[in-house]
């Protein structure tokens, strides 16, 4: 073994020995970097399954996906949202034929209600589509199937279900060919939706009635004009050029001078997307200053002990000194103790914060994902927390004057 192998395994043994000595102020010096490491990977984790659930809800949302909704208006010279939807099935129908970047189109009205089914009731979102509907979504049947385009033209009494429904109406899940009631007119289950879960907002896709919009219109709302536009374009890279085409026939059929204010508004997959994006990216850095606060707050900790325990050793540093040890051997020797601190901490941080993001999916039902990527960064973040808080104590030790340190009481 070698002189710089050997001293290197001196350092090692003194530094352990060093920590071992003073179990508890070594125990609550790495509290901190433990605390800092676990906040860094539990919160990382919730900050990327959020987003990777995000991501998945959009998706969820169906293919090349567009919605048009009732715009403001203009009344008066004042600009206003009325509520007062001026889109009608027309609309739907000429969007299909004059646009060539749309594929699927769905006109649509949505309201509210409760479904009865023989002594059981259910409230929840009515939804007037058209047969394009689904294919537009992506959301296919688990029983039964969708209502066809002579029955939206005839504006038959039949209905699809969600499965939230199906399971508060059917609970034997007997539902398809059943009768029930939505605001007092009776409708025939004819299908039911594949269970799809939540969406962006945390709302439940699942609960819901589907019914043909003509239905919707004329035996629940009673209103002439359709309440939103689903669109499909015909790829995910002619989004853009499909909301351009579908804005010009808009503006011509709504009779909209050149220039002037829309009565109705566009929205993409994309800018949904883009926009849940910017909320999530948001959210990881408040999450990440938090935890990078916490770990330097234990880096300042290491350094407070680090200063006490050059101060309490000086007579041992003076006498290493005066045997020959030189003044970057006693640097080493507490840069390597700071760092054993910070590592182990770092080691049981990871594992704290492992079991902490496990819980809070389990217990708190939130979304969490730990990724290699956070584990590597908040370790080597405590490692560098260990050299950078712990050079200046190594440095303060390794300048003590031999004489003086010997003196020392």
């Amino acid at each position: 073994m070698n002189s710089s192998t050997l001293r290197l395994w001196n350092i090692t043994k003194v530094g352990l020995k060093a920590i071992s000595r003073n179990k508890m102020r070594s125990s609550l010096t790495m509290l901190g970097i433990v605390i800092g490491v676990a906040c860094v990977i539990a919160m990382v984790a919730v900050g990327t399954g959020a987003s990777k659930a995000i991501q998945a809800n959009i998706n969820a949302l169906g293919s090349n996906f567009i919605m048009i909704f009732p715009g403001a208006s203009t009344t008066g010279g004042a600009r206003i949202f009325t509520g007062q939807s001026t889109l009608t099935a027309e609309d739907a129908a000429a969007l299909k034929t004059e646009c060539p970047a749309v594929r699927y189109v769905s006109a649509g009205v949505r309201t509210g209600g409760q479904i009865v089914a023989a002594e059981l009731n259910w409230g929840t979102q009515i939804m007037g589509s058209d047969v394009e509907w689904p294919l537009i979504r992506e959301w296919g049947l688990s029983q039964g199937e969708f209502f066809t385009e002579a029955e939206v033209k005839a504006g038959a009494k039949v209905v699809v279900l969600g499965q939230t429904v199906v399971d508060n109406l059917f609970p034997n899940g007997e539902a398809v060919g059943q009768i029930v009631r939505i605001k007092n007119v009776p409708f025939r289950v004819i299908g039911i939706l594949e269970k799809k879960g939540g969406n962006q907002m945390g709302q439940d896709q699942d609960d819901t009635a589907v019914v043909p919009y003509t239905t919707a219109m004329k035996r629940l709302m009673g209103t002439p004009r359709v309440g939103i536009i689903y669109v499909s374009a015909v790829a995910p890279d002619r989004v853009a050029e499909a909301m351009e085409q579908i804005d010009s026939v808009l503006r011509q059929r709504q009779r909209i001078p050149p220039g002037g204010d829309a009565n109705f508004m566009m929205r993409s997959q994309e800018e949904i997307a883009s926009s849940a994006s910017q909320m999530s990216k948001t959210l990881s850095t408040l999450l990440g200053s938090v935890a990078a606060i916490s770990l330097l707050v234990g880096g300042i900790g290491i350094m407070n002990i680090m200063l006490v325990s050059v101060t309490e050793r000086t007579r041992e540093i003076g006498v290493r000194m005066a045997i020959g040890a030189k003044g970057r051997h006693v640097l080493l020797q507490f840069l390597f103790e700071a760092i054993a601190l910070s590592i182990a901490g770092g080691l049981v941080g990871v594992l704290l914060g492992t079991g902490v993001s496990k819980l809070i999916a389990k217990f708190a039902g939130w979304p969490v994902e730990v990724t290699m990527g956070s584990v590597l960064l908040a370790f080597g973040f405590s490692a560098a927390i260990g050299i950078f808080f712990g050079f200046y104590p190594a440095k303060k030790a390794s300048r003590l004057d031999p004489i003086d340190a010997l003196r020392y009481e």
